[in-house]
């Protein structure tokens, strides 16, 4: 049977407890580690943005994944359209980007993200087309041939953009850090945390409670049948892909602005995380990767306060502790 995404259990119903409290137990565990209850709230709500920002980029891929059975390492390319194309539309708009008012910088922000998302779904459909199409089923090609699509995108990015690191300034409103007591939490990390629930919600709401959602869940597991009711299950498919992509596209954008820098690698370097957030969650699992990104948000976090040295470390340690616990992750799809 395809890996899918469809009996990943809403919130509220009964599911596998113990992966969501190794979210709290790890923060739970970094609280007497760190200088204070503060930095404790610090770098847990910046670990958290982080997760729901790998979240986004991350959910496009394991979608694919799991309605499609299709490994898609191409998935960055995405991200980087997404970042530099938020960026590019953003810099035309520096009137709204530098105003002081909230609401004017929110007025930058929504059509960037929405152009770059649409940019980055209209290349998945042509990617899905002439790339991945002719090895559906052919794992091992799915991969080769999807790297080398993303080399090719990179270079093309590199053709229109050029080659040197572009800046991604946040908005004037969301610089900076609001107070929460004597603990001081970045505007936009606030941001990508809403931005991240509402996918999320968004993403359950869909594949669990729409005709859309059960056409494509039906097409997963009996394509005949489908088809002979009059559904065209090929473009539903391709619709998971576009959909896919569009999600990478919008995490691209969070992901330029947190680093307010873009570069052509830019979705190379993030696919690494993608990868490891992935297999932690298990493959195919919208819950799981919701878990993982979490997981490893606070991770790179702590890490990266108490001990930097191990930080780029840090986030492959977790995966081997998981994957040693749990070979397929921590909501195995199959055994669901």
């Amino acid at each position: 049977m395809n890996a899918s995404t469809h009996d990943t259990p809403l919130p509220g119903t009964r599911l596998d407890p113990i992966p969501m409290l190794m979210v709290a137990g790890l923060a739970l565990i970094a609280l007497p580690l760190v200088d204070g209850f503060s930095t404790w709230l610090t770098l847990t709500v910046a670990g958290l943005a982080m997760g729901m920002i790998i979240f986004i980029v991350a959910s496009g891929m394991t979608l694919v994944f799991g309605l499609m059975d299709v490994l898609n390492f191409g998935h960055g390319l995405f991200i980087t359209l997404g970042a530099y194309v938020a960026c590019s539309v953003m810099g035309g708009m520096t009137g709204w980007t530098q105003a002081d008012s909230l609401l004017a910088n929110l007025g930058a922000i929504l059509p960037a993200a929405v152009i770059g998302m649409l940019v980055a779904g209209a290349v998945g459909a042509v990617f899905e087309r002439l790339i991945v199409r002719p090895v559906y089923g052919q794992h091992l090609k799915q991969i080769l041939i999807t790297v080398g699509g993303l080399i090719v995108g990179e270079e093309l990015i590199k053709a229109i953009w050029g080659p040197q690191t572009l800046p991604f300034a946040l908005p004037q409103a969301l610089s900076g850090a609001v107070l929460m007591g004597d603990a001081a939490v970045e505007k936009f990390r606030l941001l990508a945390l809403a931005v991240g629930v509402l996918v999320l919600l968004l993403m359950l709401w869909v594949l669990n409670r729409t005709k859309l959602g059960l056409l494509i869940r039906a097409g997963v597991e009996n394509r005949e049948m489908v088809e002979s009711l009059g559904y065209r299950i090929r473009h539903l498919f391709i619709g998971v892909f576009v959909a896919g992509a569009m999600l990478a596209g919008l995490g691209g954008v969070l992901w330029g602005m947190y680093q307010q820098a873009v570069i052509p690698q830019l979705g190379s370097q993030v696919n690494i995380l993608i990868f490891i957030v992935i297999m932690i969650g298990g493959m195919g699992s919208t819950l799981g990767c919701l878990i993982g990104s979490l997981l490893v948000g606070l991770m790179a976090n702590y890490t990266g306060f108490l001990v930097p040295k191990a930080a780029l470390f840090s986030n492959i340690a977790l995966l081997i502790v998981i994957l040693m616990w749990r070979p397929q992750g921590v909501y195995p799809v199959a055994s669901r």
